[in-house]
């Protein structure tokens, strides 16, 4: 019997062309994001993750900020092209971003001094495994997603839009929704060469 879980790690795919429709009810994204920050793992048991799910309006003002930053600094005659990738996650179902809470990494550097170098480093590998686990599960009820990293850019802005904790640092944004073209191929590089095994 095939490993489940490995049959959904291939389903999880970066897709850019998402429409403003859902394979499932709100809830029901609410509940996998709930329930992934509540079971994935964090060094020390931190739990510092910390998820924003932005749906219809909220989802639509994310882009619209992130279009009027970057406006601000990319060349006009280039600008082209990044109003372009705006529009397409503008044109997703929503958005769920993806923090750490500053304050519960700096309070675990204070108490364990042995380790104060390696608590960020730990925090960004739980938030990639907290990200992993939301793309897998939204893949898995035909959502598709890519995942976009605006911050530090947006950082402000999505702090005081959103009436969040000067604390909460901005790791990535997911937009997701109804697929509306596959995923292209993907090319793999020999796993002997990613992969060494002794016996």
């Amino acid at each position: 019997m095939a490993n489940e879980f490995l049959t959904l790690a291939k389903k999880r795919r970066t897709i850019y062309t998402l429409s403003k429709e859902s394979t499932v009810p709100d809830d029901k994204i609410r509940e996998i994001v709930y329930e992934a920050v509540k079971h994935t793992p964090s060094s020390f048991n931190s739990q510092s993750a910390r998820a924003v799910v932005l749906f219809g309006k909220h989802h639509d003002k994310l882009w619209e900020i992130t279009t009027q930053v970057l406006k601000a600094i990319v060349p006009e005659d280039q600008f082209a092209s990044t109003q372009k990738r705006m529009d397409g996650f503008r044109a997703a179902y929503g958005t769920i971003l993806y923090f750490e809470d500053m304050a519960v990494i700096e309070e675990l550097q204070a108490k364990f001094p042995t380790y104060q170098e390696r608590f960020p480093t730990w925090a960004q590998q739980s938030s990639g495994m907290l990200q992993y686990v939301i793309w897998t599960a939204l893949a898995n009820e035909g959502l598709g997603a890519s995942l976009q990293h605006y911050n530090p850019l947006i950082d402000e802005k999505v702090r005081a839009e959103w009436g969040l904790p000067e604390t909460w640092e901005l790791i990535a944004q997911m937009p997701f929704g109804k697929p509306t073209a596959p995923p292209g191929d993907k090319e793999f590089k020999p796993l002997e060469e990613r992969v060494k095994i002794f016996t």
